[in-house]
C-alpha cells in the first residue's frame, strides 16, 4: 500500500500515456477503490509477513547485497518489520487519501515509516519492474504462440491445455462426505443456515445480516441453500452453471470445501467437494429477503425452445 501511494502520487503528475499501466486514467477507479478501502489492517499479521519476507530476501540475495543493507537499515528482519509497522498510520484510509491528494510534496515531507521505506526503495522497485517487463513479460507476450506450439509438440495431449474461453466440463455426482467420522450431508437448508449461525454464537464469520434475520418467519425452513458435488474445479470456475444429465440448470458453482485445496496437487473425490448454490436459494433470497420480485420473475420466466430455424432466445 505504501508503494502504491508513493507511486500514485508521482504518476499522477505525468501525462496519462507516460504513466505505469495501473495508474492510467482507465484504471483509476478500481485503483482508488482498493487504495481507499476501509477493510481492516491487522498490524500483528503485517509484522509477521514483512519479517518473513525480509528473511527470504536475505536468503536469496545475501546479507551483503547493497539493496538488502538499505532495506534492513542495520536491523534484523524482526526489528525492521516492527519498526516499519509500528511507525505507520497507513492503516487509516484517510491518511492514504491525504498523501495522494497532497502529491509529491506530501510524500517527500512525510515521516511515516512505511512511506519513507517505500520512497527509499521506489527507484529499486521501478528498476526491477523495467528489467522484468523488458526481458520477461514482453518476450512472453510476443512469443506466447511459439511457446505454446513448442509445449504442445513436446507434451501433446498428455497435459491439460492452458485456460481459454472455450467450454470446459467437469462431472461427478452430488454426494456428501465424512470428516473425522462426522457425516457431512450433501445439502444444506435455510433452517440449517440459521442453526449453524446460532451454534457459533452468531459471531463473524457465522453472523447473518439483519435482512436475513428479519425474513426468517417468511421463509420455508426446508428450502435448500447449497449442495456439494465431486466435480473437480479450480480458481476461476466460480459462477459456472451446474447442470444435471438433462442439461437443466440446478446450481451455480461458487466455492470448494477446505479439503478440495489438495486438488491442486492430486485429485481425489473421497472428501474433496465443489460447493454450489441451489437456484431455490437464489429465488427465495430475491423474493423473501430483498423484495426483488421483478428479477425473480425474469429468472423464472419460461423461454421458448430453440429450433434450427429460429434465432437463439436472448434470455438464457
Amino acid at each position: 500500500t505504501a508503494r502504491r501511494v508513493v507511486q500514485y502520487a508521482a504518476e499522477k503528475a505525468r501525462p496519462n500515456e507516460q504513466r505505469l499501466e495501473e495508474f492510467r486514467d482507465s484504471n483509476v477507479q478500481s485503483l482508488e477503490f482498493a487504495l481507499y478501502s476501509k477493510a481492516p489492517v491487522y498490524p500483528t499479521l503485517e509484522q509477521v509477513v514483512i519479517a518473513d519476507t525480509l528473511r527470504y530476501l536475505i536468503e536469496k540475495a545475501g546479507a551483503e547485497d547493497p539493496a538488502v543493507k538499505t532495506i534492513l537499515a542495520g536491523k534484523s528482519p524482526e526489528d525492521r518489520a516492527a519498526e516499519l509497522v509500528q511507525g505507520t498510520k497507513l492503516a487509516d484510509p484517510a491518511v492514504r487519501r491525504a498523501l495522494v491528494e497532497g502529491g509529491v510534496p506530501a510524500i517527500e515531507a512525510s515521516t511515516d515509516s512505511m512511506i519513507v521505506f517505500a520512497r527509499q526503495t521506489d527507484a529499486l522497485a521501478r528498476e526491477i519492474r523495467k528489467w522484468r517487463e523488458d526481458n520477461v513479460t514482453s518476450v512472453e507476450k510476443t512469443a506466447g504462440a511459439k511457446i505454446a506450439k513448442a509445449y504442445f509438440a513436446a507434451h501433446g495431449k498428455d497435459v491439460y491445455p492452458d485456460a481459454t474461453f472455450t467450454l470446459r466440463l467437469a462431472y461427478g455426482p452430488v454426494q456428501g462426505y465424512a470428516v473425522e467420522g462426522h457425516a457431512i450431508p450433501f445439502e444444506t437448508t435455510w433452517s440449517g443456515m440459521y442453526r449453524h449461525s446460532e451454534e457459533n454464537g452468531a459471531r463473524p464469520p457465522f453472523d447473518l445480516p439483519p435482512s436475513y434475520l428479519d425474513a426468517r418467519s417468511r421463509i420455508d425452513p426446508g428450502v435448500p441453500v447449497d449442495f456439494v458435488t465431486t466435480a473437480d474445479t479450480t480458481g476461476g470456475n466460480s459462477g459456472s452453471p451446474t447442470v444435471n444429465e438433462k442439461g437443466e440448470l440446478v446450481g451455480l458453482l461458487f466455492d470448494g470445501n477446505i479439503e478440495s485445496l489438495g486438488n491442486d496437487v492430486v485429485y481425489t473425490e473421497e472428501i474433496a467437494r465443489s460447493v454450489c448454490v441451489h437456484p431455490a436459494a437464489i429465488i427465495t433470497a430475491l423474493r423473501k429477503v430483498y423484495g426483488a420480485d421483478a428479477i425473480a420473475d425474469e429468472l423464472e420466466k419460461p423461454t421458448a425452445p430453440v429450433t434450427s430455424s429460429a434465432p437463439p432466445s436472448p434470455h438464457p
